[in-house]
């Protein structure tokens, strides 16, 4: 049952990549054309600001759940390497508990905040509602809590991997 688990999450944090990369990608295409409009063709597109908003906020969610399960957030570490191996253990799973506390307060409060402002419009695309604008921090808490079940359920993301991905990894972690 872990090895299903850890190979569903394995997929859930590929697609998490892959809506992060396109999300950064889609930004950096679309603020120079707002440039483009304002600056060479005298007449400012409305749509790219706002859109890129709408995409940092994808991309960081999206992001900060990837980061997570490759161990690749910000740690502060000082004083934690100077503690006994147990104690680690205990600052870890206090860390993942604390996590999964904030995971569950971003899946509650941001279903509430999309329900609050589900019938808002934005004036930039009258055929988006607000409330659906904010489905990245629920679904981006709902993703981040379940990182946290497989790391404390299953281990490390990188224990499960085998061989020639832990080697790819390690050289993406040299450069």
């Amino acid at each position: 049952m872990r090895q299903v688990y850890a190979r569903l999450m394995a997929m859930l944090y590929l697609a998490c990549i892959w809506v992060a990369g396109l999300s950064i990608v889609v930004m950096t295409l679309i603020v120079p054309w707002g440039v483009y409009t304002r600056y060479v063709l005298g007449t400012g597109s409305q749509w790219p600001e706002p859109m890129a908003i709408l995409l940092m906020v994808i991309f960081t969610f999206a992001g900060a759940a990837v980061c997570y399960r490759a161990n690749a957030h910000m740690a502060v570490e000082l004083f934690v390497s100077r503690l006994s191996a147990s104690a680690r253990r205990a600052v870890s799973w206090l860390v993942d508990g604390l996590l999964a506390l904030l995971s569950i307060f971003m899946v509650v409060w941001g279903i509430e905040l999309v329900y609050v402002t589900w019938n808002q419009g934005i004036a930039e695309f009258p055929w988006l509602r607000a409330g659906m604008t904010y489905l990245p921090v629920p679904l981006g808490g709902l993703i981040t809590l379940l990182f946290v079940i497989e790391h404390l359920w299953c281990g490390p993301a990188r224990d499960l991997m085998g061989a020639e991905q832990r080697a790819v990894a390690d050289g993406a972690e040299a450069s």
